[in-house]
Parts: C-alpha cells; structure tokens; sequence
C-alpha cells in the first residue's frame, strides 16, 4: 500500500487485515496476498507447535489464540490489527477443522441470505460456537490432536471467537444504526 500512498490504519476501517486491504486498494490480488499471509500466520504458528509438541492440544491451541489476539491487536501499530479471521482460519484448518467448517457453512448460509460480508462475519462467529456448544461430543471428534477434556476443547472454542466477536463490535454498531436509520427495527 506504501507504494500507491496509502496509509491502510487511516483508510477505510482502518484495520491492516485482508478485507479492508481489498476495499481501500480495490485490488483482487493485494487483497489476496495479505488474506494468504494473515492465514500462513496461523497456519504456521500451529504447525510449528504441533511439530514440536505432537500429543499435546494445549501448545497448539494457545499458539493460535496468540496469533488472533495479536493479529488483533498488534502491540507495534498501536494495538490495531484486522479482525483476525484469516489468521483464524489458518490455525484452525489443522486444529480444529469442524470448527472451521461449521464457522464457513454459516457464513455461506448468511452470505446468500444477506449478501453481506460484515454481516455473515459476525452471525458466523457466535453461531458456530453454538453448534459446538450443541453437539460436543462430535466436535470433539474432529480436534487435532485430542484434547484432554471436552472442557478444553470448548474454553478454546470461546477463546477464539470471543477475540474474534470483539473485533466485529463496531461493525454490528454501524449496521444496527444503518438498519435503524431505514426503519427496518424500533
């Protein structure tokens, strides 16, 4: 972005994620690049954990909440980020593939119905907590590797989605208010 003038944290949401990096740049292939870097951080934060600790959830696990939460929140551009979803996705490919899958059905499902982006973001998140809230003992099927309670599985569940549900708190605001503004709630 430096190179056509554009400070990405003062354009658009100001996140440095992939989503606003497309709408500011309207570039496909930048939008691109920075949606397959935020997903290789946590793709590779866990697969790096899983190698050294292959038995073990619990290293993996906080491997990706760390690659989320600093994602969102990057202690070197003032505690700005994006809203971590790539980064998410990334990691949970591996670690937590029903969670993934789960998470993009109800994306899909809302996109399709809306066609809103920010919108299915965020019905997707705590929804998909929700099946796995809902049906335990199968998500707990499709973790890699097994955690060592079903409880583990869900406090990490929570975890990740309730940084990720933050970052989507003043997207919700702004579509409440837009919805209000057209008079489709009271």
């Amino acid at each position: 972005m430096k190179k056509k003038g554009i400070d990405i944290t003062a354009a658009g949401s100001g996140n440095v994620g992939a989503m606003n990096t497309y709408e500011v740049s309207k570039s496909k292939l930048t939008g691109f690049i920075v949606f397959a870097v935020d997903f290789l951080k946590g793709l590779l934060s866990v697969l790096i954990l899983k190698w050294i600790y292959p038995n073990e959830f619990i290293f993996p696990s906080i491997a990706i909440l760390f690659a989320v939460l600093s994602h969102c929140f990057n202690p070197w551009i003032n505690f700005k980020g994006g809203r971590g979803l790539a980064t998410a996705a990334g990691g949970t490919i591996i670690l937590f593939p029903y969670l993934l899958f789960s998470w993009i059905m109800i994306w899909i499902i809302s996109y399709l119905y809306k066609k809103d982006i920010l919108l299915s973001n965020i019905l997707a998140t705590p929804l998909s907590l929700f099946i796995i809230l809902g049906k335990p003992e199968l998500a707990f099927k499709y973790v890699f590797p097994q955690p060592k309670s079903i409880e583990a599985m869900i406090l990490f569940s929570i975890a990740g989605l309730v940084i990720i549900f933050i970052k989507h708190i003043e997207p919700l605001k702004e579509i409440i208010q837009t919805y209000q503004s057209k008079g489709l709630t009271k």
